[in-house]
């Protein structure tokens, strides 16, 4: 019983520090028909959804040109 017990409590910490991590989000940036693509690594660890939120911030579409963002 107290195997089972250490071996539940060590799974369950293990998952809590494995939810946070650095991403990188990669950006396409279109001008004048020309692309360049520009990648970022996160500077502090975070959830996935919290990244995807952060990366969308840089998408952007005007008449001069526009950006997409994607998480990797």
């Amino acid at each position: 019983m107290k195997k089972l017990v250490l071996a539940v409590a060590a799974l369950g910490l293990i998952s809590l520090t494995s939810c946070k991590k650095k991403y990188t989000c990669s950006c396409t940036i279109t001008t004048g028909g020309t692309s360049t693509t520009i990648e970022g690594k996160s500077e502090e660890k975070m959830s996935k959804k919290d990244a995807k939120a952060q990366c969308e911030k840089g998408n952007y579409s005007t008449p001069a040109g526009k950006s997409e963002c994607k998480l990797k």
